[in-house]
């Protein structure tokens, strides 16, 4: 009923929010086992420098060249990551806080220098650290639908294989199964879920959008496939959500209030959540601690002679 009132721009606003939360929520999944969450917050990062770099070639904020900026920047980092891992004794965690941290203050160095220019006043390039959704035009929103639908595809299609990947690389790998493609292709989905997401999200808040549906979906199943089907659920919804919220309000950024849907989703599956939730423990304490009583109960009456 709602989506009826919403201004046509905000409808397909709305729809790329669904799809882009779907996308994220399923990538959220893949770099939750493999234990990457960080990973996902230091390529939104890594994003930035080269949307700002994208810019300043072409001179206008054409998002197809400006995603293309960003994914080559974001690819970089990942490559660094993984030398600066295999050639010096830095864990991967801290690489990936060293390249957040470098790739990101980059780039808002750059941003400040073009925003002193007379286009980039005027480009809001600032909208890309917070996302502004609701600047998108319909030929932005037409790009982004593509490249989710894409990123859903790869992992609906290479199902069983990247089950077989995230669980058990070695049997993978004495199938035939080449880990190096495994791990190119799941590189190369993550950095194009991000770069399609910073300009609604922002490279600040991408990263939430990536890991809290997944972890939200923890909660509910044990099931590889559930949890992707409840995560891109979750994401999605997220979107949507956070999205409507964001209309009633002027000016109101569409990114945070994503999140916050999402944070949401979150609490909801911690407290009720059906595997792990805090209430099921709870109940599941509640009924052993019974179970251990009864008999002990039993026993003493036994001793008693009633």
């Amino acid at each position: 009923m709602m989506t009826l009132l919403l201004s046509p721009n905000a409808q397909w606003v709305l729809l790329s929010t669904l799809i882009l939360g779907m996308a994220s929520g399923m990538i959220g999944c893949l770099a939750y086992w493999k234990r990457q969450s960080l990973m996902s917050d230091a390529l939104s990062h890594a994003a930035l420098p080269g949307v700002v770099i994208a810019f300043a070639l072409i001179g206008t904020k054409f998002l197809p060249v400006i995603i293309a900026g960003a994914a080559v920047s974001a690819l970089i980092g990942a490559l660094l990551i993984q030398w600066i891992r295999s050639s010096s004794r830095i864990k991967e965690d801290t690489a990936m806080g060293i390249i957040l941290s470098v790739f990101f203050g980059l780039g808002i160095m750059l941003l400040t220098i073009v925003n002193r220019t007379a286009s980039g006043n005027q480009s809001g390039l600032d909208g890309f650290i917070f996302g502004q959704a609701a600047s998108m035009t319909r030929q932005d929103v037409y790009v982004m639908l593509f490249l989710a639908l894409i990123v859903m595809l790869v992992v609906f299609i290479a199902f069983k294989e990247w089950k077989l990947f995230l669980f058990d690389a070695d049997f993978a790998k004495g199938l035939g199964m080449s880990n190096r493609l495994m791990n190119g292709v799941y590189l190369a989905v993550l950095v194009l879920v991000i770069v399609i997401g910073i300009q609604a999200v922002g490279v600040i808040l991408m990263a939430a959008l990536l890991i809290i549906p997944a972890v939200s979906a923890r909660y509910w199943t044990h099931s590889f496939k559930w949890m992707i089907i409840l995560s891109a659920l979750f994401g999605g919804g997220a979107g949507m959500l956070g999205t409507m919220i964001s209309t009633l309000g002027k000016g109101w950024p569409t990114g945070p209030f994503i999140v916050v849907a999402s944070s949401a989703f979150f609490i909801f599956s911690l407290l009720f959540g059906a595997q792990k939730g805090l209430l099921i423990k709870a109940l599941q304490l509640r009924t052993q601690k019974k179970q251990l009583i009864r008999p002990w109960n039993a026993q003493v009456k036994l001793e008693k002679g009633d």
